[in-house]
């Protein structure tokens, strides 16, 4: 095909990251958890899985204003300023990439 743009690649880089930390922000608020070392009562996590069990029963139990709970989206917590942050991350890693590139190419040619 033809070279990259860099705007395509900027584009691309924030795209994929963007799908990125979404799939992954489960296991980052998880890893957050874990992080902290012990639930708000005070109760320490023994590790991923029994975090996992606790933050669905939490995210599972009544609460006390009357709202619904918001169960498997309490792993969610945190998704869109997470999205936004590593997309806007992307769009500039990359696209500085694909503009250092070819500004230096030639400085690297035989």
């Amino acid at each position: 095909g033809r070279p990259t743009h860099s705007y395509e690649a900027a584009f691309c880089g924030s795209l994929s990251g963007a799908v990125a930390a979404a799939v992954t922000t489960p296991l980052d608020v998880i890893k957050t958890r874990l992080m902290l070392g012990q639930d708000i009562h005070g109760v320490p996590y023994k590790g991923p899985i029994d975090t996992f069990q606790r933050l669905l029963a939490e995210g599972n139990a009544p609460t006390t204003n009357g709202t619904k709970p918001p169960g498997f989206r309490i792993f969610l917590a945190g998704l869109e300023p997470r999205v936004m942050w590593i997309g806007i991350g992307g769009f500039v890693f990359f696209g500085a990439y694909e503009q250092a590139a070819k500004v230096t190419a030639p400085l690297f040619q035989d």
